[in-house]
């Protein structure tokens, strides 16, 4: 309910305005690079008034942080194939195919940009990160479920994600099924 005591219907005019606004930065991200596109920029891309992005948003760091989670979590779900190993080698294709994808490097950088943004740069860049952290630790609580020993979720991020982002931002490789599927196999090993 509303203030005004009216149901909120999902998927309404706020889902709309909501993907216009993540389409807007994912574009402005994409064309300019970060640091160069203000609030009012993204708001007058998606046609809606920056003090509608600042009453959800609070801030631009907050407002980049939900547009990587939303995406990343839309992109890259956590696979539930029944194995570890499964999930692993699905995960990291997902991260790989997005990361490589139209946006996927503007879309790095601006990760790694939001923690050069003072305060409110670290908290969003935190909190996607944790974010993450607790969806991989459901998998590998999963695993834990089902009689297998997962590894914990730092080895998951150092050996199988680390190595996908390095590849991606210094342009060291490509991100062929047998390197990702390596990188699991060595984890699991």
């Amino acid at each position: 309910m509303d203030e005004q005591g009216r149901a909120r219907r999902p998927g309404g005019r706020s889902a709309r305005v909501r993907a216009a606004v993540h389409q807007a930065v994912t574009d402005l991200v994409g064309e300019r690079g970060y640091g160069h596109f203000t609030v009012g920029d993204i708001a007058a891309r998606a046609g809606v008034a920056d003090t509608s992005l600042y009453r959800r948003w609070g801030n631009l760091q907050a407002l980049l942080s939900d547009v990587l989670l939303t995406r990343l979590n839309a992109k890259s779900p956590m696979p539930d194939t029944g194995s570890l190993a499964g999930d692993l080698r699905t995960h990291a294709a997902n991260v790989a195919r997005e990361v490589t994808g139209p946006d996927g490097l503007a879309l790095v950088r601006l990760t790694l940009a939001l923690s050069g943004e003072g305060q409110h740069g670290l908290q969003a860049r935190d909190e996607l990160l944790a974010d993450r952290t607790r969806q991989l630790q459901a998998m590998l609580d999963r695993a834990r479920d089902r009689g297998e020993e997962p590894p914990d979720v730092l080895e998951v991020l150092d050996h199988v994600l680390a190595p996908i982002y390095m590849r991606v931002l210094f342009g060291a490789g490509p991100l062929t099924p047998d390197y990702l599927d390596g990188l699991v196999d060595r984890l699991l090993a």
